[in-house]
């Protein structure tokens, strides 16, 4: 590995945010399993190796899924068999009741609870209603002929479209929106900034707040809507769960959800407008957008990877991993390892293995919002383009094309642009 990348800390400081690729191809090189030397995380960004993790529930404990190295386990952890101590602290590790975090057979039970919420059926319900709110919210968009397709549409959009999925009344939807993505200083508050789980409490706590109000309120007094179907959901061996238990499932789709698939939306919109020709494709063969949302996924996966805790000694890909150790699954360099992917580095429309990607993770803790959020990104972009003759990137916010900036998310965890700005010419007969 070069000497650059051996000195930079992956996980403090700023210099991989705008471009992590080349810090993890050098990370394979070296080894698909190497362990960094700044906090001793296990970086796995080989494929195959990445699979292996994802699905050995039972060596590789979730606990620290969303916080990785920091803050840190709250005790030593000895021993060649960790998992007892896992358990006698899991109530102090950071977001520690969120669902990502959990592991069977909790997580199997919680999982469940979730699956109710979002049937097939409300899954189709809820994809009719995505056109309505995506043509509302580019009236006032597309209006300007220019702007910030992230805090003027996707986000939005997304926070919306989940509202509508969960059955968050109409009249408080605007409360979300401010709440959620309107705070001072919200781009700082993802999870997986180094700045600490402060900023990420606030909006989870308003998301207990609010839907421990819907949840009791539709228990003493059913209603025919979705609250009311989440409110009475059972649990697969038909005991009833707790409000708590409800809210924690409904306010980690509502907030994982959402900001997972805005990154989704944002970078697939900066592709097509910075590639005119995969901006032609798609205006001329709505087919293949689903095809080109999986080859997206693949390049800018969302989130950049998710830690596991080893319960014992094991091996990954050949390497010793001790017990207490963490691990990161490397998706964002897992979905370019050349020996899954044939020359990774290209934006290949028509890749063929390209829905093989781990962007939404595999095994039990497989991304439960994967079919609504392509659903998302799907209606969004066709939508936009049957709204525009042509859409291209704001010089004057984001410069030429030689030399683009573009701001990213300040966290370990997730991959995504902080703002993107277009400008765009309206089809004839749209709304302006």
């Amino acid at each position: 590995m070069a000497n650059d990348f051996e000195a930079i800390d992956f996980f403090l400081g700023d210099q991989l945010v705008a471009d992590p690729y080349p810090y993890f191809d050098a990370l394979r090189e070296k080894c698909p399993v190497v362990r960094e030397k700044h906090h001793g995380v296990v970086m796995v960004t080989g494929y195959e190796e990445a699979l292996q993790v994802w699905n050995d529930v039972e060596t590789f404990s979730s606990c620290n899924s969303v916080t990785g190295p920091f803050p840190g386990f709250p005790v030593p952890l000895e021993g060649d068999d960790v998992s007892e101590q896992i358990e006698r602290y899991r109530d102090q590790l950071p977001l520690g009741d969120q669902l990502p975090t959990l592991d069977p057979p909790v997580h199997t039970a919680h999982r469940a609870l979730l699956m109710r919420l979002i049937t097939p059926k409300r899954l189709k319900e809820n994809e009719q209603a995505m056109w309505s709110i995506a043509e509302r919210l580019l009236d006032d968009y597309l209006a300007p002929g220019s702007g910030d397709v992230i805090s003027g549409f996707a986000g939005p959009f997304t926070l919306y479209v989940i509202a509508d999925l969960l059955g968050v009344p109409e009249a408080d939807r605007e409360e979300f929106l401010n709440a959620l993505q309107r705070q001072p200083d919200r781009e700082g508050a993802s999870l997986g900034s180094t700045e600490g789980e402060s900023m990420a409490h606030n909006p989870i706590e308003f998301l207990y707040g609010k839907f421990s109000g819907y949840i009791e309120d539709r228990r003493e007094r059913p209603r025919a809507d979705v609250l009311t179907s989440m409110a009475t959901a059972t649990f697969p061996d038909g005991s009833t769960p707790t409000v708590l238990d409800v809210v924690r499932v409904a306010a980690n789709l509502f907030s994982a959800g959402q900001e997972t698939t805005v990154r989704l939306l944002s970078s697939a919109v900066k592709i097509i407008a910075e590639r005119p020709d995969l901006q032609h494709l798609l205006r001329e063969n709505r087919d293949r957008i689903p095809s080109f949302l999986e080859e997206v996924l693949r390049t800018e996966s969302p989130i950049k990877g998710d830690f596991r805790m080893a319960r014992v000694p094991t091996q990954v890909g050949g390497v010793d991993v001790p017990a207490g150790s963490t691990v990161m699954v490397v998706n964002a360099a897992a979905n370019r390892d050349p020996r899954q992917f044939e020359n990774p580095e290209t934006f290949d429309p028509d890749r063929h293995n390209a829905r093989s990607h781990i962007a939404f993770g595999r095994g039990v803790h497989t991304c439960p919002g994967a079919p609504l959020a392509r659903a998302e990104a799907r209606v969004a972009l066709e939508l936009l383009l049957d709204r525009t003759t042509d859409i291209g990137i704001s010089e004057r916010e984001h410069g030429p094309a030689a030399a683009r900036r573009y701001s990213y998310l300040p966290t370990y965890i997730l991959r995504g642009l902080t703002a993107l700005h277009l400008e765009f010419t309206t089809a004839a007969g749209q709304p302006r």
